[in-house]
């Protein structure tokens, strides 16, 4: 039974330390073994709730919730007792393996997990320990499903700090890690460019209502027609004390805190209100939008979008990454197949970055792929990555996609991308993300003509190297 070998396990600890340590050291007896109000609590498998233990304070504390999103299966399995002892075996070992741990049985099938580190990595290490530690519990049962454990935490620098703030923050991580399917730790100390995650949390939505958002944009050009073929809005925050915040910074932050819906309806309809003056200086083209996947399966959302683009008939473009669509697949395939029944264009973001499946790509109803700037980045300098990117291209023309490669920032890079069939490229040699003014100033020097035709090698290529004129 898993309770007798929970209750095992837990006996054999106690004895263990019982006899190994004294009162007090990194291997207290299960008499320091709390719950939430701080009483002691029996030494019975199914009761334990908490450990404390006298270690120094270091320099950064951490809390981690660790989660079982398969309890249901094991508690059908084996029933309410023994599933409990699951959780109950996997406190047992945290505080046994980890030293320092303080472990607090969170729900019925949750840890929430205390530490003190060196470092942010040292955080990151010891979350990875958590994992194995409790992932080895699985090999003990091999009649028992597998252990599927989601992690999600937060770590602040510093003793003095509000442990209530750093506990919200580790549950919105889990809520996140839950999301993207892999273990996120929050850092919610002010950094180096003095970003405090939770004062920006609490400041997002009166930021978005009150004008401190704005577009950036960036050009993606067509090689063969030497044209500015669409271009991306990119949100940038210019905080009234902290300055511009770029993105990386905050969209986290939004999606975390659910203010998301509101900058992407936002940042729709600036992108609708910006191309109508794009259009006015004549400069037709396509302005893609980045999506989170927490927006492709949310019905209400793709409703409002469809109404806006229809409404203005503006011309604007989805992009997505395969990770985004991988959290309701159902329902944002669905959503994307009706955007592109209404002629929005989707483009796969960041392809070859992190998860990259053949089957979505079958699926999702895009006609351009972006190439990760990862691989494009070191195109020159890299054996591998011209493999790689050349068979991308040749997979996406077979496909019936356009190509578009990010991060191009030197003129030999561009050359290869060129010899090898790519259709647009994007980054920093081409430009970069600048504000409405600027960009309207770059398309009428027409400045990317420099930067495409010193790029283009002048041997021929015939016609069927290309995906479409």
């Amino acid at each position: 039974m898993v309770a007798r070998r929970a209750a095992d396990c837990g006996a054999e600890a106690r004895a263990e330390r019982a006899t190994a340590a004294p009162p007090g050291s990194l291997g207290a007896p299960a008499s320091n073994i709390r719950d939430r109000s701080g009483q002691a609590s029996p030494p019975k498998a199914r009761q334990i709730t908490g450990c404390t233990l006298h270690v120094p304070r270091r320099a950064w504390s951490a809390s981690i919730f660790c989660e079982i999103a398969n309890f249901q299966l094991f508690r059908r399995q084996y029933g309410v007792v023994d599933a409990d002892a699951v959780l109950a075996m996997a406190c047992e070992q945290v505080v046994e393996r980890i030293a320092g741990a303080r472990v607090v049985v969170a729900s019925r099938s949750s840890l929430e997990i205390m530490f003190e580190a060196s470092d942010f990595d040292a955080c990151l290490a010891i979350m990875k320990r958590v994992r194995d530690v409790i992932g080895e519990i699985g090999f003990a049962m091999p009649t028992a499903p597998t252990l599927e454990i989601v992690i999600g935490g937060a770590a602040v620098s510093g003793i003095d700090h509000d442990e209530v703030r750093l506990v919200e923050a580790a549950e919105a991580a889990l809520e996140l890690a839950r999301a993207e399917r892999r273990d996120i730790l929050s850092n919610v100390s002010v950094d180096g460019g003095g970003i405090d995650v939770l004062m920006l949390m609490r400041e997002l939505p009166s930021a978005i209502l009150s004008g401190q958002m704005t577009l950036h944009y960036q050009p993606k050009v067509h090689i063969r027609r030497q044209e500015v073929a669409s271009v991306e809005a990119l949100v940038r925050w210019q905080h009234p004390e902290r300055g511009l915040i770029l993105p990386g910074d905050f969209i986290a932050i939004a999606e975390r805190s659910g203010a998301i819906d509101a900058l992407t309806r936002w940042t729709l309809r600036q992108a609708i209100a910006d191309q109508r003056i794009l259009a006015s200086d004549g400069h037709i083209m396509t302005v893609f939008l980045n999506i989170s996947g927490m927006l492709l399966a949310d019905r209400a959302f793709i409703d409002e979008a469809c109404r806006l683009i229809i409404g203005s008939g503006a011309k604007i473009g989805f992009e997505i990454t395969e990770t985004a669509v991988i959290r309701e697949p159902e329902k944002a395939i669905a959503h994307l197949e009706m955007l592109s029944r209404l002629g929005v264009p989707i483009a796969i973001d960041d392809y070859g970055a992190g998860l990259s499946s053949l089957a979505y790509l079958k699926k999702l109803p895009a006609g351009e792929l972006k190439i990760d700037k990862g691989f494009v980045l070191q195109l020159t300098s890299s054996n591998r990555d011209p493999l790689i990117v050349r068979s991308t291209i040749d997979l996406a023309h077979a496909l019936d996609m356009e190509v578009t490669a990010e991060g191009v920032e030197t003129p030999a890079a561009l050359a290869l991308l060129s010899v090898m069939g790519c259709d647009m490229v994007q980054g920093y040699l081409l430009g970069k993300p600048t504000s409405l003014d600027v960009f309207r100033n770059y398309l009428a020097e027409e400045r990317h003509l420099g930067a495409v035709a010193n790029g283009r090698p002048t041997f021929h290529r015939p016609e069927a190297f290309w995906k479409r004129a």
